[in-house]
């Protein structure tokens, strides 16, 4: 089974080191309730990875290891077929030794859009909720944090950040595969420094309930970053889908931006922020041969593409900044 013994021994060496056993036991939990019958076999390919060192390392730019006159063509083959068995591969993209992971998502895109409008993670501890395989964790990682971990269910997407780590194991980024019902529920002081959770809060039952959570998860004067599906409309309005959203059928309610600012307000948080809207493309969100299952293209209204199959406004989704409160309001 897949160890984590290094990312406790990470967590061990920062202020989190009190919850070291609550994450131990969260983790357990979640590989009982439900372990994939794919994992094993997940791991035995991991290690059917080259053993190289790669001769260069950017993760600044973009996510690139290692080049391409570092493989011969057979190992180039060989590196294919193998990185394709974690098929689908939803969030990059990634460049391994030559080897272009052409993703579903444009991710690169989505960090273009925030990272001048976070606070720097120079020296900072951070979570990401929601990770999928990590994909800016390793950007995240470009800006010297302490420690940043990514927190995800999936255990395929835990798969996929093993082999980047695999060649990145000299920066401090590590990976739990649980959700956030699984963290502490109130870490205050000992809290991180910045959390991020981008395109969770619309699969949420209770979108107060995961913000209190995310807020409760910093420390005081913590920064939340915030990204979620929204729609165009005054403050008091928000758009509960009757059954699918883009062919989605776990997307619960997608408020304004005025909404959202105000659901954050409403759980205590400070200097709430539109960083960014903007209007998801099929460009930035499409199939592709290391994703081949239906994807954006085919969730919009054929003769509108404003619109989704279902008769609604296309996905357009919002950057949030927010800090929670450095003391306690009376």
């Amino acid at each position: 089974m897949f160890s984590f013994n290094d990312t406790y021994d990470a967590i061990a060496n920062t202020r989190l080191h009190p919850w070291v056993d609550g994450f131990k036991k969260a983790v357990h939990k979640r590989m009982a309730d439900y372990t994939h019958g794919n994992i094993s076999q997940w791991i035995e390919l991991i290690k059917q990875l080259p053993d190289i060192t790669p001769d260069q390392i950017d993760i600044t730019n973009k996510v690139s290891i290692g080049s391409r006159s570092q493989l011969s063509d057979t190992e180039f083959e060989q590196l294919e077929h193998l990185l394709k068995q974690f098929h689908p591969w939803r969030k990059g993209p990634y460049h391994l030794f030559g080897q272009h992971i052409d993703t579903e998502w444009r991710s690169d895109w989505k960090w273009d859009r925030i990272k001048n409008h976070i606070s720097p993670l120079d020296d900072k501890i951070v979570l990401d909720v929601g990770c999928g395989n990590g994909y800016h964790c390793w950007r995240m990682a470009a800006q010297n944090p302490k420690l940043v971990l990514g927190i995800d269910p999936s255990q395929l997407f835990l798969m996929q950040f093993a082999v980047m780590q695999k060649y990145l194991s000299d920066y401090p980024v590590h990976y739990l595969p649980i959700g956030l019902e699984y963290m502490p529920q109130n870490l205050d002081k000992q809290g991180f420094d910045t959390i991020f959770s981008m395109g969770v809060l619309y699969h949420r039952r209770s979108p107060i309930d995961h913000i209190l959570h995310l807020k409760n998860l910093l420390k005081p004067g913590g920064e939340l970053v915030l990204e979620t599906l929204v729609v165009d409309g005054d403050d008091d309005q928000c758009l509960i889908p009757k059954d699918r959203y883009a062919q989605m059928n776990n997307v619960w309610f997608i408020p304004t931006t005025g909404m959202l600012k105000n659901w954050m307000r409403k759980c205590g948080l400070d200097d709430v922020q539109v960083a960014n809207v903007s209007t998801t493309s099929t460009e930035e969100q499409r199939a592709t041969d290391w994703m081949t299952f239906q994807s954006l293209e085919h969730y919009l209204d054929p003769q509108d593409k404003s619109l989704t199959i279902e008769g609604y406004p296309a996905p357009k989704r919002a950057f949030m900044v927010a800090r929670k409160p450095s003391q306690k309001k009376a």
